[in-house]
């Protein structure tokens, strides 16, 4: 997995937790993805360093407004990506789990084209 593929899966979570919790910690990562406290802290770490986190005194995770915009960039991508597939025929499970992989690679001018085609649709 190259970085912004990883920072654009953190900072997807983020923001996937904030629209179900009030709160979200770096804890609340570690359930959801299943990954090691110590990969998230580093992870929440280097997304503070690059100003798309902040991290409260309390240990809350707060998106910053351009983390805020690049984690609803994604999930915009995933949504619509996801759409797509099923509207060709993919079952939900696996409309869900390629939409994941390709959001990370489509190009944003192939990106537009299949938004298009969803909103078409």
């Amino acid at each position: 997995m190259r970085v912004y593929e990883s920072e654009e899966m953190y900072l997807e979570t983020i923001l996937n937790l904030k629209n179900k919790k009030s709160l979200v910690r770096s804890v609340d990562i570690v359930e959801e993805l299943g990954y090691a406290k110590s990969s998230v802290s580093k992870a929440v770490n280097l997304l503070a360093k690059k100003g798309f986190v902040e991290i409260k005194n309390t240990g809350e995770l707060v998106l910053t407004d351009v983390g805020r915009q690049k984690a609803e960039n994604i999930f915009e991508r995933h949504r619509v990506l996801m759409q797509a597939l099923i509207k060709l025929g993919a079952e939900e499970e696996s409309a869900e789990e390629n939409a994941c992989r390709i959001e990370h690679v489509i190009t944003d001018d192939i990106f537009e084209i299949v938004k298009n085609f969803v909103a078409k649709q």
